[in-house]
C-alpha cells in the first residue's frame, strides 16, 4: 500500500485535489471531515472544547460555532495550541486506525488529507510529519492568491485573511519540504491534469494491491 500526505494551506484548493484523487480511486481520509465527526452535538470532544474556550464556543442548540472558534484561535497562539492538544491526538487516533483497515483490506493507494501535517511534524503528533508516509504532496498556490480566495470563500476582510494564512506555514516553505507539488494557480483543467498524472505516478509506486 502506498500511503501519501496530501497537505497545503487555507485558500490553496486542497480539497479540489482530494476530491480529484478521490474520484480516481484513492481512498482518501479527510482530516477535517473526521474533526467535524468528532466534534459533533454531545460528543466527549465538544464537551472538552467547551470547558476549555468556554461556552460561547457553542450554538444555542449545542453545535459548535465554528466560526466564534475560528475567530478565538486564528487570533492566539496559546489558544491554537490549546485546541490542537486536545483534538490532534483523538484525530490522529482515528486516522491511524482507518489507514490500518485499508492496509488489511489490500487498498493499494491511501491518501491522508492534513491541513497542518508538516505544522504538527516538530509536534510529533500522530499523522504529522514525514512517517509514515511513503510521500507528501503540497498544493501550492502564490500568497496572493491564497488571500484573494479565503476573502472570497470565508467572506472576511483582507486583514482577517491574512491574519488567517500567515498562522500556518508558509505554502514555499512547504513546497521546499514536498515529495510532490501541485500548483493549483492555474484553472481548474490544469491542475486536475496535474492530480492524473500524479495519481498514475503514485499506482506504478505503489505496485500491486
Amino acid at each position: 500500500m502506498k500511503l501519501v500526505g496530501l497537505t497545503g494551506g487555507i485558500g490553496s484548493g486542497k480539497s479540489t485535489v482530494a476530491e480529484a484523487l478521490r474520484a480516481l480511486g484513492a481512498q482518501v481520509v479527510d482530516a477535517d471531515a473526521l474533526v467535524h465527526e468528532l466534534q459533533r452535538k454531545g460528543s466527549p470532544l465538544l464537551a472538552e472544547m467547551a470547558t476549555a474556550f468556554g461556552p460561547e464556543i457553542l450554538t444555542e442548540d449545542g453545535e459548535l460555532d465554528r466560526k466564534a472558534l475560528a475567530e478565538r484561535v486564528f487570533r492566539d497562539r496559546r489558544a491554537r495550541e490549546r485546541l490542537g492538544a486536545i483534538v490532534h491526538p483523538k484525530v490522529g487516533a482515528e486516522m491511524i486506525a482507518r489507514v490500518e483497515a485499508a492496509r488489511a483490506a489490500g487498498v493499494p493507494l491511501v491518501v491522508l488529507d492534513v491541513p497542518l501535517l508538516l505544522e504538527g511534524r516538530a509536534a510529533g503528533r500522530p499523522g504529522a510529519g514525514r512517517a509514515p508516509y511513503d510521500c507528501i504532496v503540497v498544493v501550492w498556490v502564490p500568497e496572493a492568491v491564497q488571500i484573494e480566495r479565503t476573502m472570497a470563500r470565508d467572506g472576511c476582510d483582507r486583514g482577517e485573511a491574512e491574519r488567517r494564512i500567515r498562522s500556518q506555514m508558509p505554502l514555499d516553505e512547504k513546497r521546499r519540504l514536498a515529495d510532490h507539488v501541485i500548483d493549483n494557480s492555474g484553472s481548474r483543467d490544469a491542475t486536475l491534469a496535474q492530480v492524473r498524472a500524479l495519481h498514475e505516478q503514485l499506482l506504478e509506486a505503489a505496485g500491486p494491491a
